[in-house]
């Protein structure tokens, strides 16, 4: 039986533990840095997929351009959560958020550029201009990510 307690004791330690090392709660009124991951989250949903096919020479006209639009959809919902009180827990970014907001304006315009340029080679359906524009909506996310996200 002292076998089995210490176990079960073992187990219980662990579980605190690891339930102890989860990602903080966003916890503030309309959870700002929540708010902000599951948009990125959502936007990553339909900008993967289309790499996907790229990558895997599956490209499908019809649903590229579903995605595409999709994206556009959801290209705003973020930004306007990034306020000057949102920098605590579980945020991802980075001081330089707040502190350089010039260029993290310029990136969000670049992706805002590059993403209208994916919809409009999208919807020309070649496939020799989506996938460089495809490549340029990559860079400005790793641009932007680079400096303005924790790894």
């Amino acid at each position: 039986m002292q076998k089995f307690a210490r176990i079960a004791l073992l187990a219980l330690c662990s579980a605190t533990l690891l339930a102890a090392c989860g990602e903080a709660e966003d916890t503030r009124p309309g959870q700002p840095v929540k708010t902000r991951q599951v948009a990125f989250k959502e936007m990553i949903k339909v900008f993967e997929p289309m790499g996907v096919m790229l990558r895997e020479k599956r490209y499908d006209e019809e649903k590229f351009l579903r995605l595409a639009t999709a994206l556009i959809d959801k290209r705003e919902a973020p930004w306007t959560h990034f306020g000057p009180d949102t920098n605590y827990p579980p945020t991802k970014a980075t001081a330089k958020v707040w502190e350089e907001p010039a260029r993290f304006e310029e990136e969000r315009k670049r992706f805002f550029t590059a993403t209208d340029q994916l919809l409009l080679a999208a919807q020309s359906k070649d496939l020799k201009r989506i996938e460089p524009a495809y490549q340029a909506v990559y860079d400005s996310c790793k641009s932007c990510h680079n400096p303005f996200k924790a790894r």
